[in-house]
């Protein structure tokens, strides 16, 4: 039972973060977005909101779609694993809105947390000399990742509601309680796939050796 465990645990740590937004996406709860902003000021509390996303300014990608954050990623193949060796993000101020409520959201927090659909090109150090480390074998494996959010999506995040005298409304939600800001503009189910980039058997091997355990 001990080994069964272990094995799950550590086919889950292969994830990395993404294991703790998986868990953080299937256990928060989703409240209404008027709800969030009065527990704003009272003992930070971890919660989900949903609502349309919203801004004043935002800027186009080359589909000409309105958006509110977009990141650019170049990773390097490293193991088994994907290293990040450069990024490129562009960002405006932003809200979620369900009806008449709003609340801010902390651009400048989301990172691991973030969880859209990818838009993906692959190939080689060869491909692209100037944003790979300096010495990287030509033949090493390369990938640019985009992802982006657009003011015409709606969006699930979840985090802990603060006072922000410097945004809109002036309720901002960030991360806290030691957990990221999480927002993805997919159901939960997909969000789930997008994380384990549409693997079946690690999860599967997972579970297997958990309930066994």
């Amino acid at each position: 039972g001990v080994v069964a465990l272990a094995v799950g645990a550590v086919v889950l740590r292969r994830y990395g973060p993404r294991y703790r937004v998986g868990r953080l996406l299937a256990a928060t709860p989703i409240i209404p977005i008027g709800e969030a902003r009065l527990l704003a000021g009272v003992p930070a509390r971890f919660i989900g909101i949903r609502g349309r996303v919203d801004a004043q300014d935002e800027f186009e990608d080359d589909a000409h779609r309105p958006l509110v954050l977009r990141r650019a990623r170049v990773q390097v193949r490293d193991g088994a694993d994907w290293m990040t060796v450069d990024e490129h993000r562009q960002a405006v101020a932003f809200e979620v809105r369900e009806g008449l409520d709003g609340i801010a959201i902390d651009t400048a927090a989301l990172d691991d947390g973030l969880v859209v659909v990818v838009r993906e090109s692959v190939g080689t150090a060869a491909d692209v000399p100037d944003r790979v480390p300096e010495g990287t074998a030509p033949d090493t494996p390369v990938r640019l990742r985009i992802e982006q959010v657009s003011s015409v999506e709606h969006a699930i995040v979840l985090g802990v509601p603060v006072f922000d005298d410097d945004v809109a409304g002036g309720v901002l939600l960030t991360a806290g309680l030691g957990r990221p800001l999480v927002l993805t503009t997919l159901e939960r189910d997909e969000a789930m796939r997008v994380l384990t980039e549409g693997g079946t058997h690690r999860p599967l091997i997972a579970a297997i050796a958990l309930a066994s355990g």
